[in-house]
């Protein structure tokens, strides 16, 4: 039979289990990326205040019934789980782990950021922005106005993958928050009906708009060097100095030298670590080897029924996919597409009046691992 006693070192001890779940499921641990759990995390998170209240009464229940000669036993007991609770809700979640900055852009004249770093790149309504990697690796989430339009930049380094979208849910506004992540992507949870969103492609994945998707935007992924020639009139995000300390962190992230099994990188082609080019078209998609992208620098394939050409820069970071109009071939010559007898810039637009410019196409370098998993 259950004494009062037992039920309150097992209440205590639920308790505690419980903060853990609840931060386990949605944060890179032991194991819990590589399960189907997130109907459990979001069930757990959804109800937290029920588990919570109802346990904790039933604890003071079981506390008031009870004649503990040692009181410095459940009290030892009250401590480990209000500690492990401060823990799991204070220091472990992921909104207070990685915190927006207040956001700073300058133009190349004075900028001050090293213009070999890569970053995220957009051109919107005519005016161009650019997020070096390094600082978006922290923070994960940054938002901005471009061209009039509010957009929401994000990054994973887990998987490292870079995607900008509009922030807005049904034609209205929305925010954001970390809340975790899912197969090891970032996930978002907006404001308005607490619907968890996937950093990778924008997709509801629990909560009441569960299967919406958010608005994706273009973006690019350059160098700082080979954006600002490509745009001279870009505006650059500029590093936040209270967050010094994790962007020293992330120094060599973009590089592939930082170590460790979430963020090291594997030279190797086709591990998990491995580098990949991903491009989208609209009946398919596929991934492209960077080792092999680096021995070519350029490639002409297809994907799907699209006839496609994967372009890398001189510097060795700067990546651009375009469709081959016709199925021509192209090369490169300087960070210059040559093919059917025209030329163009590495952002696809022509070097001739009379030629229309290239399509750019959706691509994305991230980790063979996350893009077999959300794409393959």
């Amino acid at each position: 039979m259950l004494t009062m006693k037992s039920l309150f070192y097992t209440t205590i001890a639920l308790l505690t289990l419980f903060e853990i779940a609840n931060v386990y499921f949605i944060m890179p641990m032991p194991g819990s990326q590589r399960m189907e759990t997130i109907n459990i995390a979001y069930f757990l998170f959804t109800w937290r205040w029920v588990f919570r209240l109802g346990l904790t009464l039933m604890a003071v229940f079981a506390l008031l019934k009870s004649d503990f000669r040692r009181p410095w036993q459940p009290a030892l007991a009250i401590l480990i789980w209000g500690f492990v609770s401060y823990q799991f809700n204070f220091v472990m979640t992921a909104d207070k782990m990685f915190i927006q900055p207040t956001l700073t852009l300058k133009n190349a004249a004075e900028n001050k950021v090293d213009t070999g770093r890569i970053a995220l790149c957009i051109v919107l309504n005519g005016e161009a922005k650019a997020y070096p990697i390094q600082f978006m690796a922290y923070h994960h989430q940054v938002r901005d106005t471009i061209g009039a339009q509010p957009v929401m930049v994000t990054y994973c380094n887990v998987c490292r993958s870079g995607r900008m979208f509009e922030p807005s849910v049904n034609g209205k506004a929305e925010t954001f928050r970390l809340v975790g992540m899912d197969h090891f992507n970032a996930m978002f949870e907006d404001s308005s009906t607490g619907s968890w969103w996937r950093q990778e492609n924008g997709e509801a994945v629990a909560g009441p708009l569960r299967g919406q998707v958010l608005p994706e935007l273009p973006c690019w992924q350059m160098s700082l060097g080979q954006w600002i020639r490509l745009y001279p009139n870009t505006l650059i995000m500029q590093p936040d100095s209270t967050f010094a300390e994790h962007y020293e962190k992330q120094q060599d992230f973009e590089t592939g030298k930082k170590k460790g099994k979430l963020t090291g990188t594997d030279s190797l082609s086709w591990a998990e670590k491995s580098w990949v080019v991903g491009v989208e078209t609209p009946e398919t998609t596929r991934a492209f080897d960077w080792n092999e992208l680096k021995n070519a620098r350029i490639l002409n394939d297809m994907v799907g029924e699209t006839p496609v050409a994967i372009a890398l820069a001189g510097d060795g970071k700067s990546f651009a996919v375009f469709e081959r109009p016709g199925g021509v071939v192209f090369s490169l010559q300087n960070d210059t597409l040559i093919g059917g007898g025209y030329r163009y810039d590495f952002a696809g637009r022509s070097l001739h009046g009379e030629t229309v410019n290239l399509r750019p196409l959706p691509a994305y370098q991230e980790f063979w691992h996350s893009w077999r998993v959300f794409h393959e």
